[in-house]
């Protein structure tokens, strides 16, 4: 599994493709077995290691069958990051430009391999909930009883995903001229909706997308 990058929109930055994991964790694990693609929809947290590119970590409901077919399996896990519509209008010669998206993504490939350590698959959960809940005025904690938490963790599967390969797509008009990049970045922080500010600032960091002169 391949993502096509046009050469403009490449980016080897890992520092970029970590932070785009770590802001938008939400992602997608697509796994190749049994002649069908297994997909789940989960939240990961990509964590420094001694793995090249790091581990991804989180964990399946133990009902979900995906992690019975992704072991020993190489699975593509996609990032979505920040997205939205661009109109022609806004570059500086629209009669000539068609309408596009722009767009950063990160697909992340490596082996899933099951936390079968009930002591491990607890820290996993650990991380997930201090990730979501530590910056919280009043972060939740699980208090409830010892039974009824060990219940919690025996219907999950933790499970870590060392990854071997990361690519990174940051379409963010790298292929057009400056003073349009401009003008694109600042219609999109005029939309008024979240995606199209943060692309707006995703083309200021990675694309070099300056505010127009006034």
């Amino acid at each position: 599994m391949t993502l096509y990058v046009p050469a403009h929109f490449a980016t080897d930055d890992r520092a970029a493709m970590a932070r785009l994991m770590h802001d938008y964790p939400f992602a997608t694990v697509i796994t190749p077995a049994g002649g069908e693609l297994h997909v789940s929809h989960v939240p990961l947290l990509h964590v420094p290691d001694g793995e090249p590119h790091g581990t991804l970590v989180g964990h399946f409901a133990r009902a979900n069958p995906h992690w019975l077919h992704a072991e020993g399996v190489e699975s593509l896990v996609v990032f979505q990051g920040p997205h939205a519509y661009v109109s022609p209008s806004w570059y500086t010669a629209p009669e000539r430009m068609v309408p596009t998206w722009n767009y950063a993504a990160v697909h992340a490939h490596g082996t899933l391999a099951p936390v079968a350590d009930d002591r491990q698959a607890r820290g996993v959960l650990a991380a997930l909930v201090e990730r979501f809940e530590g910056g919280r005025a009043a972060p939740w904690r699980p208090t409830m009883p010892a039974p009824q938490f060990d219940a919690m963790v025996s219907a999950i599967v933790a499970f870590r995903i060392p990854i071997r390969r990361l690519e990174g797509k940051f379409k963010l008009s790298q292929n057009r001229n400056a003073e349009d990049r401009a003008r694109v970045a600042q219609r999109l922080r005029g939309e008024g909706y979240a995606e199209a500010i943060a692309t707006a600032e995703w083309m200021a960091q990675f694309a070099g997308a300056k505010r127009p002169p006034q």
